[in-house]
């Protein structure tokens, strides 16, 4: 009989307890024992809950507990889940986490202890949720090389870009929407602002490069200027608008950034809608892989972290590491992607006239916009052209500024 403890009983902290009482003659029977939890920590009461008889709120009796052996550390955040897993680690007990912020950021050191003290920290469920991606995208590394990481990897922020795509939902109201459905909190900063996927985008470059890649470098921005217009222009260029993660390996560092982005139609980036998220993984001999499925909710980031502790009962899971020496991330000044630039003035059609523009266009239903696509070019260059559009006559304002996805 394994014995193990749940810390933090929210959402995935119970759809743990939950999946593991659900399932438990399979999991049983692909662990090769019971797996029993012995302890739920948590600051609530748990009244009428199952859980209620397991709860304890001091973490010293999980800790100095030998007969539990996994933690489950369901907690989020940085501070008190990186002082009680670290304290699990030391203690010679495996801890499974979907925490992408703490993995984010404490994960070099983190995953030394675990090394050190011949244990395991896993975390399948931090990135991508339901999709098994972390040991494909480890095992890749075995016998291949990786080029670039691309993706959807926010399931709240691709709701609400799919209602404004589809059903021409307003920004406001799609977001609304999303919390209405639980698929984004009261505070939602995380999610729309990209620093969720952002942290995600850096556990797999640090995976890649086998060196620390601080999210705070990342360029990272949101959703929340996304309007209506946006989308319909999008359309007319052939694209359309997804949040994705880019990181590009190179010699001297990594390319990464986080926003939103015109994805081409036909892309099979396109078409991840919903709460779905998808990887994007270019490989040098394998080429292009995508992996896609449910991003987040309950009962798909429960089942990746049971898988995770079934895993560490065996002992049959693979080592990941990622040494402190920070990989530096190159200035996003030099980042080169196609963009579509879009500005309001008195005469659109005059106005293209003056741009280098690979495609242009202006819609009837909108006379004071005009709108193209550039070839590529880097952020410094795109901030010139747009300098030099601002003096042109007739202008009035840029509404926007995308980048185009490329792998």
């Amino acid at each position: 009989m394994v014995k193990i403890a749940i810390l933090g009983y929210g959402v995935v902290g119970s759809g743990v307890a939950e999946v593991l009482q659900m399932n438990q003659a399979q999991i049983a029977k692909r662990a090769g024992e019971n797996i029993e939890v012995k302890y739920v920590m948590d600051l609530r009461d748990l009244s009428g809950d199952p859980a209620e008889k397991l709860l304890v709120k001091d973490f010293t009796i999980i800790e100095n507990d030998p007969e539990v052996t996994i933690v489950v550390e369901s907690i989020g955040g940085e501070t008190i889940a990186y002082d009680f897993a670290k304290r699990a680690l030391l203690s010679g007990k495996s801890v499974c986490t979907p925490n992408k912020a703490l993995m984010a950021k404490y994960g070099a050191e983190l995953l030394a202890l675990a090394a050190e003290k011949g244990v395991a920290l896993l975390f399948e469920a931090s990135v991508g949720g339901g999709i098994p991606l972390i040991r494909p995208f480890n095992d890749a590394l075995l016998t291949d090389e990786i080029e670039t990481v691309s993706g959807i990897l926010n399931g709240t922020s691709n709701y609400i870009l799919t209602e404004m795509s589809e059903n021409g939902t307003s920004y406001a109201q799609a977001l609304k929407n999303a919390q209405e459905l639980g698929y984004a909190e009261q505070d939602p900063t995380a999610d729309v602002g990209g620093f969720d996927a952002c942290r995600k985008l850096s556990i797999l470059l640090s995976l890649a490069t086998g060196k620390q890649v601080d999210y705070e470098e990342i360029l990272t921005e949101g959703i929340d200027k996304i309007s209506t217009e946006d989308f319909i222009f999008a359309s007319e260029l052939g694209f359309t608008l997804k949040q994705i993660v880019n990181g590009r390996i190179c010699k001297n560092g990594v390319e990464a950034i986080t926003a939103p982005f015109l994805v081409p139609l036909g892309h099979p980036m396109s078409t991840v809608n919903e709460a779905y998220n998808a990887a994007w993984v270019k490989c040098k001999a394998a080429d292009n892989v995508m992996l896609y499925g449910s991003g987040a909710g309950k009962y798909p980031t429960a089942s990746a972290v049971i898988s995770n502790i079934v895993d560490a009962v065996g002992a049959k899971y693979t080592s990941f590491v990622w040494s402190a020496e920070k990989m530096p991330v190159l200035p996003s000044d030099a980042y080169v992607k196609s963009k579509v630039i879009r500005v309001s003035c008195d005469n659109p059609s005059e106005l293209l006239k003056s741009v280098k523009a690979e495609k242009s266009i202006t819609l009837e239903k909108y006379p004071n916009f005009a709108a193209w696509l550039t070839a590529p070019q880097t952020e410094t260059e795109t901030a010139a052209v747009i300098a030099e559009v601002k003096k042109l006559p007739g202008f009035k304002s840029v509404e926007q500024v995308l980048r185009v996805f490329s792998e």
